[in-house]
């Protein structure tokens, strides 16, 4: 029997870099995106920019979350965003990075400096995933089936 509920899901792609090895975030990431109601792929901790770009176009996700807690996403996502951009089957597919961008903490001309690399948003360390991501998926044409509303969830305390 289908579960009918995965005929109207999205799908959204969570990763990491390739210098990144954490697990935890992208484990509640996943949780938090499936609770907004979106199917999940997770490729989990270190992916490299061609594995990533490999399984994005396979999947054709409605956006992707990159995720940084070591203080590299600056300088990974940086690189990544331009290989992922220049595959003509992405380059329309909404990317946003956060967490640890940088190891001195936020950096407002580090974030505009992402963005206009070509990430369509950049939400820093301090900044509750919850209400960012449900902000972000919710500004997106089309994010959800029509016939299917994502959850709101209460912003953290």
């Amino acid at each position: 029997m289908t579960d009918v509920r995965t005929t109207a899901r999205q799908t959204v792609v969570v990763t990491s870099m390739a210098s990144d090895s954490h697990t935890w975030n992208l484990v509640f990431l996943q949780l938090l995106l499936e609770e907004l109601g979106y199917d999940v792929v997770n490729l989990g901790p270190c992916v490299p920019d061609d594995l990533l770009v490999s399984r994005c176009a396979a999947v054709r996700p409605a956006f992707v979350v990159v995720s940084s807690v070591n203080g590299h996403g600056h300088q990974d996502g940086l690189r990544l965003i331009g290989t992922f951009r220049s595959h003509p089957d992405l380059a329309t597919i909404p990317v946003v990075i956060g967490g640890k961008l940088g190891v001195a903490g936020q950096d407002s001309a580090r974030a505009w400096e992402l963005r206009s690399a070509g990430f369509d948003e950049v939400f820093e360390e301090d900044t509750d995933p919850a209400t960012a991501l449900a902000a972000f998926a919710a500004s997106l044409p089309r994010a959800v089936a029509p016939d299917r509303r994502p959850a709101t969830l209460p912003a953290a305390r």
